[in-house]
């Protein structure tokens, strides 16, 4: 027998190297449901708009603001996560003129 394949972990990992965490995408859960209303909006909005994300921006952005002032995710500044103004603004203007938005 040749075991020689198993050095380094069951599954070949490798022993001894510190895991390295994710920059951006892992939060604490919401265990005390303290964004719940936020999250339910913007589900609500999500199912009535046939799942078109574009109309939902500004409950998206609602949303991440509590998790942010309810420290469950680190403070950052919207535009660093998509919202920059002119965007929001944008969109509004396009949904009013069509009742959708276009990509």
């Amino acid at each position: 027998w040749n075991f020689g394949i198993f050095v380094g972990g069951a599954f070949g990992g490798n022993r001894g190297a510190r895991p390295v965490p994710p920059e951006k995408g892992v939060f604490p859960l919401d265990h005390m449901h303290l964004c719940d209303l936020e999250k339910k909006e913007y589900i609500n909005c999500l199912k009535t708009s046939r799942h078109k994300s574009e109309i939902c921006r500004h409950l998206s952005k609602k949303y991440l603001e509590c998790r942010m002032e309810k420290n469950l995710m680190a403070k950052q500044d919207m535009s660093e996560l998509g919202f920059g103004k002119e965007s929001c603004v944008e969109a509004m203007k396009e949904e009013s003129k069509t009742g959708r938005i276009e990509k």
